[in-house]
């Protein structure tokens, strides 16, 4: 790898920071960049400090977005979807001639992001580990440190040598898998934040507390379900996760099946049981959510493919309800969730 290589982490907040931080140690060119100047200060002053389960610290060089003025040869982007018009316009101005971008967002992002940067210059990936933002320079790891894994893919017809530096990048950290399908990949991620960043979101509590309640458990199985049949109908083959076939272990058509597939849900989240989704995490710091570019695409391709989505789609509804100040993130909202039961 090109020891100058220039290196941009676009949103360095929960996930940005950690992914900072073990390219910093590595001893990358990378910078770390983000609108909020508390947490630009603490990475400046004291380094990019890990807790939870893993910790360390180490220097990087963090600035404001308004202070870029290097050409970067790869950017990983982090934001939030809902600015990805008036974000990647913007970063376009700073990637080198061959540069390119690897979105780490949440849902379907690569389609938007393609038609600005063009689809040579587009790839995606997909995080099977989370965090948790704390501030001032202080990201929390949350999953094992044993599953900091990643799903690479082009998208288009992104050339494979640019496809494998960004797999060397991130390989400083943990294992990356380079798949054909990234789509199904994409909705490997999809279906996992559906059931549980969602459902983190309406009940306030962490994808192990979802996971340990029989009644939020039942929830999260029936949106994995409904996504797993939109899937299926709109011809998207789920790609596999760490290993294991999602299709396989929670797609069910008998009483016996489902019974299985409700019970081991908390095995198949024990290494992120701690993770706090950063749709929550926003509804705490009063912004608005990603709900839309997550359970919102399930219920879109649900409407497009004549499959019913009612579980997704009022998990949307009662975001939406939080964000309005109309009702707050709490375990009590399970009462709300029953009306789709049959």
């Amino acid at each position: 790898m090109d020891e100058k290589l220039n290196i941009a982490i676009y949103g360095a907040g929960a996930l940005g920071t950690i992914l900072g931080a073990f390219l910093a140690k590595a001893g990358l060119s990378v910078d770390l960049i983000t609108r909020n100047r508390a947490h630009v200060e603490g990475l400046k002053n004291k380094g990019a400090q890990i807790t939870g389960t893993l910790e360390f610290t180490v220097p990087v060089n963090a600035l404001l977005p308004e202070q870029m003025s290097k050409k970067y040869d790869v950017v990983f982007l982090l934001t939030k979807q809902t600015e990805n018009d008036a974000v990647v316009t913007y970063i376009a101005d700073f990637m080198s001639d061959k540069g390119v971008l690897c979105t780490l967002q949440n849902g379907l992002p690569e389609y938007g992001i393609s038609t600005i940067l063009g689809e040579e210059r587009t790839f995606g990936c997909t995080v099977a580990w989370g965090a948790t933002m704390i501030g001032g320079g202080v990201s929390e790891l949350t999953s094992d440190p044993d599953h900091l894994t990643f799903s690479l893919g082009s998208f288009g017809n992104g050339s494979a040598e640019k496809l494998e530096l960004i797999k060397e990048i991130l390989e400083t950290m943990g294992p990356v898998e380079t798949v054909d399908n990234f789509i199904g990949a994409r909705w490997s991620k999809l279906l996992i934040n559906s059931a549980f960043s969602g459902l983190s979101a309406v009940l306030g509590c962490t994808f192990g507390e979802v996971a340990k309640n029989r009644h939020s458990r039942l929830y999260a199985q029936r949106i994995i379900k409904e996504c797993i049949d939109v899937a299926k109908n709109a011809g998207i083959k789920i790609e596999p996760v760490q290993g294991k076939d999602i299709v396989k272990l929670f797609d069910y058509h008998s009483k016996l099946k489902e019974r299985i597939s409700n019970l081991i849900i908390p095995i198949a989240i024990r290494n992120h049981r701690d993770l706090k989704a950063s749709l929550l995490q926003d509804i705490e710091k009063g912004k608005k959510t990603e709900i839309e570019y997550i359970n919102g695409i399930v219920r879109d391709f649900g409407a497009k493919y004549n499959t019913p989505t009612p579980y997704n789609n009022l998990v949307i509804d009662l975001v939406h309800s939080i964000e309005s100040g109309e009702i707050e993130p709490s375990i009590d909202n399970i009462s709300l969730l029953r009306v789709c039961l049959p």
